[in-house]
């Protein structure tokens, strides 16, 4: 059957505005997949628990490789901090996001964040890292308990290991927040530093940060001793939006679990996951430990 002239030209005009709805400089391959950015990008945003500076090279590899899988270009952003996130999806400002564990239960709760995919061992399990205090080996603090009327650093409000974990760790203790002096550092790298400068008397330092920190000799653990260490939380969460088109969300997810073990290697180093497999399927009931700790912490959205 022979297709009418107009009909030829018609196909071809809408072709080449799909091709031209995404900026990707790699050609999409089919129009469909031109839908999940038809603003010319996505934006992907992530918490700020490492220095931006070094977060944000590692992030855009992972971007890059998202990008080809969606045909579409992916703008990583570093937020501010935990709130910020929590309120840029809330708002429809971010299309992906990457919280921490407890960052994504508000994220569930204020802005109806939808988990898809975390981070992999080699053997193809979801990975789970750990809260700690520290203190210099030379200390007399032996124990948790022995941190009252003591300097502590925490990392940024609202952080899971940096923050709630050694919070609730305290008081399963018996002891009151009042009976030590708590601070924020600001994140997790300034509370190491605070530690390793001996501005403070103790330090939280979860595993993901003592392994960057050794890695780069910015910490010999040798100097130092762990007295208080968590239950194994599972990894951040990659989300989207609950509101968000069910083939968008389904796009994405394949996506993600499509990507390779190098592809997601050098995120995977920040979040102590050497040497690094491909990402897992993660659903809210793999957080509930995190909503259970939320509930018997009294936490609300001002906590973060």
């Amino acid at each position: 059957m022979k297709i009418p002239r107009t009909l030829v030209m018609s196909l071809a005009v809408v072709t080449a505005f799909t091709l031209a709805g995404c900026s990707s400089t790699d050609a999409p391959a089919n129009a469909d997949a031109n839908a999940f950015c038809p603003t010319g990008e996505l934006k992907f945003g992530i918490e700020p628990f490492e220095d931006p500076s070094k977060l944000e090279p590692a992030y855009q590899a992972l971007a890059a490789s998202l990008g080809k899988e969606l045909n579409c270009k992916i703008e990583v952003q570093v937020v501010e901090d935990y709130a910020a996130e929590v309120l840029s999806m809330r708002n429809g400002k971010l299309d992906i996001g990457q919280f921490g564990p407890m960052g994504y239960v508000f994220a569930s709760d204020k802005a109806n964040a939808e988990p898809l995919a975390s981070f992999g061992t080699a053997d193809g399990k979801l990975s789970t890292y750990t809260a700690g205090i520290w203190v210099p080996k030379d200390s007399a603090i032996k124990g948790i308990e022995d941190l009252r009327g003591k300097d502590l650093a925490l990392g940024s409000v609202g952080s899971t290991s940096g923050d709630v974990l050694p919070r609730y760790g305290l008081k399963k203790a018996g002891i009151a927040e009042e009976e030590l002096n708590m601070n924020y550092a600001g994140g997790h790298p300034e509370a190491l530093l605070a530690l390793t400068k001996s501005t403070v008397d103790a330090a939280q330092i979860n595993s993901q940060t003592l392994s960057s920190a050794q890695e780069s000799g910015n910490i010999d653990p040798a100097d130092f001793r762990q007295v208080w260490k968590s239950e194994p939380i599972p990894n951040d969460p990659i989300t989207v939006s609950g509101d968000a088109d069910p083939a968008f969300k389904a796009a994405v997810k394949d996506a993600l679990l499509n990507l390779s073990p190098a592809d997601v290697e050098e995120v995977g180093k920040f979040l102590d996951v050497s040497p690094a497999g491909p990402l897992v399927e993660v659903t809210k009931e793999t957080y509930n430990p995190l909503f259970d700790l939320a509930d018997t912490m009294g936490l609300t959205e001002k906590d973060i």
